[in-house]
């Protein structure tokens, strides 16, 4: 399974109508969506499709044809997504009528295609299962914390209190297992509030 971190986009033409491909990172799908009927308020038709990794570990997945012909571009794009086994990705095609219907099959083919060729444009990053971690760490301690947490490059929140600050973060299986490596040589009031279970 696979991942994007940021948008990417193509064109594609075919016989005068416009097929804009943008895909997305799932979190930024409802701006994006916004932004793209700001962007394109002549456009006929903004077709879209996403799939999600819930937290159970199940692909969640819908689409929309935004008025095109039933089953005609939200499945291909849906499809094209599949193919490509992106998750927590969502792709917004936007369309512009050139004045010659395409059918059934060249609507099928357009929306696959115009996303397919995003997806080639793409940077697709293997996607790694990662749960939430927290854990309380004095004053004393933080800047040592920090100085690891930067070191194995995991990103990370603070959220300071009186006595020091909780981290936040999400690890993988074997950044847990570094993590709690580099943990145990530390005592009280060093506190792991939530560790990751896999």
């Amino acid at each position: 399974m696979y991942i994007i971190q940021r948008e990417f986009s193509a064109n594609l033409e075919v016989k005068k109508s416009n097929f804009i491909a943008h895909l997305v990172p799932l979190a930024e799908f409802e701006r994006v969506r916004e932004r793209l009927k700001d962007e394109h308020p002549k456009a006929r038709h903004i077709v879209w499709a996403y799939r999600a990794l819930n937290e159970y570990s199940q692909i969640v997945e819908n689409q929309s044809d935004d008025g095109e012909p039933k089953s005609t571009s939200g499945p291909s794009c849906l499809n094209a997504l599949r193919g490509a086994g992106l998750i927590d990705t969502a792709v917004l095609v936007v369309r512009y009528f050139g004045g010659i219907k395409l059918g059934t099959g060249g609507l099928v083919r357009a929306y696959g295609g115009a996303v397919n060729l995003a997806i080639n444009a793409s940077e697709l990053v293997l996607y790694e299962l990662k749960k939430p971690c927290e854990f309380f760490v004095p004053f004393a301690q933080i800047a040592k914390f920090e100085h690891f947490m930067k070191k194995q490059n995991f990103a990370y929140t603070l959220n300071f209190t009186d006595t020091g600050a909780v981290f936040s973060c999400a690890l993988s299986q074997a950044q847990t297992a570094i993590f709690t490596d580099f943990a145990q040589g530390f005592i009280a009031p060093f506190e792991i509030l939530k560790l990751p279970e896999f």
